[in-house]
C-alpha cells in the first residue's frame, strides 16, 4: 500500500546517495526546491510524468518509490523471442 511518507524517505535516500542536492532534482523536474522538500517530507506527492523522470534520472523502479517492493533497481525486460 502506498505511503507518502515512505515515498519521501526513499526519494531522499536515493537523491543523497547520488550526491545531489535538492536544487539539482528541482531542476530535473522543473519544480521549486520547496516542492522537493515537501515530497521528501511526505507532505506532497508528484505527478506520473515527474515520477517517471525521477525513476529514469536515478535508475530506480517506480515500484520501489511507491513502496511496492524493496528492490530499488528496475526489472530487466526480457527479450521477446
Amino acid at each position: 500500500m502506498f505511503d507518502q511518507k515512505s515515498f519521501g524517505t526513499r526519494l531522499l535516500e536515493i537523491r543523497t546517495a547520488s550526491g545531489e542536492k535538492q536544487p539539482d532534482l528541482a531542476e530535473v523536474l522543473d519544480v521549486s526546491v520547496t516542492q522537493i522538500s515537501e515530497m521528501e517530507n511526505g507532505k506532497k506527492g508528484t505527478t506520473l510524468p515527474k515520477l517517471t523522470l525521477i525513476c529514469e534520472h536515478y535508475n530506480v523502479s517506480a515500484d520501489y518509490l511507491l513502496g511496492l517492493t524493496d528492490e530499488p533497481k528496475p526489472y530487466k525486460r526480457r527479450k521477446r523471442v
